[in-house]
This record gives structure tokens, C-alpha cells and sequence, in this order.
């Protein structure tokens, strides 16, 4: 999914309430399309929408389809070329093809698996809904493909027909001191699809005028990481330089599940760290969990290309692996 939108939960709703729904996905695509498998539409059976499939060239195409699948109760795949003119539209220089996979809630998607996709995506559990389009068999599952969950890639099992949407909840990045990197960090987070939240208890650092929109706590960190949790798709970074905010911190990640713990601080540093850690009872193995000196080693100069290692150093170990 490119972002975490509400396609599933709304189209329950919609079904429950009497409506009737459709949930279309994009199953395939060639060329530019202009939005990328496992992209979802909701529609209701009043017309209302919610999602997008192709940045709005096919969507009315896909509407109409969807009301004739509401009244028949079955399928649909569609296929939509996108002409070069409807791409640049949307922000792309050329077309392409996209295929679609139209599904009505109830007759086609049991609803109890919709229930149950949408408790997986509100506990931040990743999940994979699996079509056979030829046995027209549905079921979720958390295990195997473990490729497609660590790339967020939706897309049909090699030389089969079936289809493996995933749905892996949205990105979460947690910045420890709302340091001059982290002027840098948040927006650049937030482009690559990512939801920020920064910590610090010292008030003029983390200001709204030095993170106008931001979501901010003013609590100690260790208090706030309590609050916020960790999982294997939230990212750590420290950036205070003081063991007292830093520390209590790490100390909750390490038992965690977090996918990424960086720690800004020199290779000295890093050592001290490492030996308050030791001291407090770490193993070796939770302790090398700790990416220190935080980034990749770019050169960086200056607090935005250091921003720039530290999210290319999270995308590495989020697509393969520490």
C-alpha cells in the first residue's frame, strides 16, 4: 500500500450499514500506471468512493463496473489502458495498463474475512489477503511471502493465478530530540511514507515553530515510547547525545520489535553506550541491534545529508534485513 488509507474498513461499514459495497484493487499493471498494485477503491452501493485505482482516469469506469457486480453478485477483472494524455493528468509522463479486480463484500469477500483483515490492520499486524482467481478461494494469512511483506509489494504468485494483496501497517518513525537533524529528518520521513513523532521533553526544542504540524510529546521519552508502542514496522532514531533521555529509550527498544534502534553519537560514544547497556544487563546480541554511529557512512556533512544517511541506512535494513 502506498499509504495506510481506510478502503477496507470503509467498505465494511458501507456493507454493514446496508448499502452494499465493492472493494476494487488493482491486481496488475505495465507501463506508467499511475497508481501501483494492491491500490484499493471503495464504492458503496449509493455511489460514494473512497480510494483510488488510477489517480481518477478509470475511475468512473470502475464505479459502473462495480454497481453491476452489487447486482449480480460476482467478479469482475477489468483490464483499462491509461492514454498518455489521462497519465500526464495525474502527474505522469506517459500511459499505461492497469488491470482491476472487482470484488463485492458478502457474495464474493465473505465478510467475516473483511472483519478479520480490518482487526489485523487496527492491531498494526501485517497481513496478506490471498485470492486463487481461478478456484475463486479467498483466505487470509500471516505466514510465507515473505518477500512481498518485507518490499510492501502486492503482486500474483510466480506463474499462478493468485493474487497476494498485502497489508502491512503504515510506517512509524520515532525521533528521540528534536535536534537540527530532526528539522531535516520529519519531512523527508514523511516523503518516503513515513509518520513521524518526535519526543523531547525540553519545550524550546520541540517547538511548533520548529515543527509547524508535527506531533510532538513533551514527556520523557522512555514515558512516551509506553505510550506510542513498538513494532516491527516503527523505526527508533536517538538524536540527543544525553544518556539520560537516550538510555531509558533504548533500553524499552531493545526488547522490542522494532525493525530499526539508530543512535547518533561518535565511535567513542557509541562505545560508552554500549558499556551503560552492558552494565544494565544487555546481552551482545540485543546491544548490536543498535545501529552506532547512526546512518550509512556517505560523508555526510551537516545535519540534512546526515538526515539523508540515516533514511537511507532505515531503507536498507527495512528491504533487506539488518
Amino acid at each position: 500500500m502506498e499509504r495506510f488509507d481506510r478502503c477496507p474498513e470503509t467498505a465494511l461499514d458501507w456493507h454493514r450499514s446496508g448499502k452494499g459495497a465493492v472493494l476494487a484493487t488493482v491486481i496488475e499493471t505495465w507501463g506508467s500506471a499511475p497508481r501501483r498494485v494492491g491500490s484499493q477503491l471503495a464504492i458503496s452501493g449509493e455511489g460514494e468512493i473512497e480510494g483510488s485505482v488510477s489517480g481518477g482516469c478509470v475511475e468512473g469506469a470502475v464505479v459502473v463496473e462495480a454497481m453491476d457486480a452489487l447486482a449480480d453478485g460476482k467478479p469482475r477483472e477489468l483490464e483499462f489502458g491509461v492514454s498518455d494524455q489521462d497519465a500526464f493528468a495525474v502527474g505522469l509522463a506517459c500511459g499505461g495498463t492497469v488491470r482491476v479486480l472487482v470484488e463485492p463484500v458478502g457474495a464474493v469477500l465473505p465478510e467475516d474475512i473483511l472483519d478479520q483483515l480490518v482487526k489485523y490492520r487496527a492491531a498494526r499486524k501485517p497481513v496478506a489477503y490471498v485470492v486463487d482467481l481461478d478456484a475463486g478461494t479467498r483466505h487470509l494469512t500471516t505466514d510465507g511471502h515473505d518477500h512481498a511483506f518485507r518490499m510492501d509489494r502486492s503482486g500474483f504468485v510466480e506463474d499462478s493465478r493468485t493474487f497476494v494483496a498485502i497489508h502491512n501497517p503504515p510506517l512509524r518513525l520515532i525521533i528521540v530530540g528534536a535536534v537540527h537533524i530532526a528539522q531535516a529528518l520529519v519531512p523527508m520521513a514523511r516523503i518516503a511514507g513515513y509518520d513521524p513523532t518526535l519526543i523531547d521533553p525540553r519545550e524550546a526544542f520541540g517547538s511548533d515553530s520548529r515543527f509547524p504540524g508535527e506531533t510532538i510529546l513533551h514527556d520523557w521519552p522512555d514515558e512516551a515510547i509506553t505510550q506510542l508502542g513498538l513494532d516491527a514496522r516503527t523505526a527508533l532514531v536517538l538524536l540527543t547525545h544525553d544518556p539520560k533521555l537516550d538510555d531509558p529509550a533504548l533500553e524499552q527498544a531493545l526488547r522490542a520489535e522494532c525493525f530499526y534502534i539508530g543512535a547518533l553519537g561518535s565511535t567513542r560514544t557509541h562505545a560508552k553506550r554500549v558499556d551503560r547497556l552492558t552494565a544494565s544487563g544487555f546481552t551482545e546480541d540485543e546491544i548490536a541491534k543498535i545501529h552506532g554511529p547512526i546512518g550509512l557512512d556517505i560523508g555526510a556533512s551537516g545535519p540534512a545529508e546526515i538526515a539523508v544517511s540515516i533514511l537511507a541506512e532505515m531503507t536498507r535494513v527495512l528491504r533487506k534485513g539488518a
